[in-house]
């Protein structure tokens, strides 16, 4: 899968979007249940997406984006939204956090086989700058879910 560099970046922008409607949504969730520790946790991710999506936008400058469909993108769900069966309003932390943990992965591997297939230099060095991102995020939620009782 080879991307120019605007369509790579209108992927990430919408990865970055849906990454932060997510976890506003967890971060409600937790704060449902009480749960203010790890509502901490998701607002502050929401926060880093949202960071994310608009330095993207900051880089692209006078480039201009094509505006995609969602049957346009080269993905069969976005990287950062996992099925909603693993989704419920009652889901525990525990569960929460693995949740966007397997999101983070999906959304670390969807940029490195971006990096890996590209033909673009740029684009394989924002692939590759992003999947570190991402490696980092899964780095911090494994200390929370270190953290935090099974259900």
């Amino acid at each position: 899968m080879t991307y120019t560099l605007p369509e790579f970046l209108a992927h990430a922008v919408a990865l970055e979007q849906e990454a932060a409607d997510r976890y506003l949504e967890l971060a409600d969730m937790m704060e449902a249940h009480r749960n203010d520790a790890v509502s901490a946790v998701f607002r502050d991710m929401t926060r880093f997406s949202e960071l994310h999506r608009d330095e993207i936008q900051a880089r692209v400058g006078k480039v201009e984006l094509p505006k995609l469909k969602s049957w346009e993108y080269r993905w069969r769900s976005p990287p950062e939204m996992g099925g909603e069966e693993g989704f419920d309003y009652m889901i525990e932390a525990y569960n929460a956090l693995q949740y966007a943990r397997e999101n983070e992965i999906r959304a670390m591997q969807y940029y490195r086989s971006v990096a890996a297939e590209s033909t673009d230099e740029e684009v394989r060095r924002l692939a590759t700058e992003f999947a570190n991102e991402e490696t980092e995020h899964v780095a911090s939620l494994d200390k929370w879910i270190e953290l935090t009782p099974r259900p």
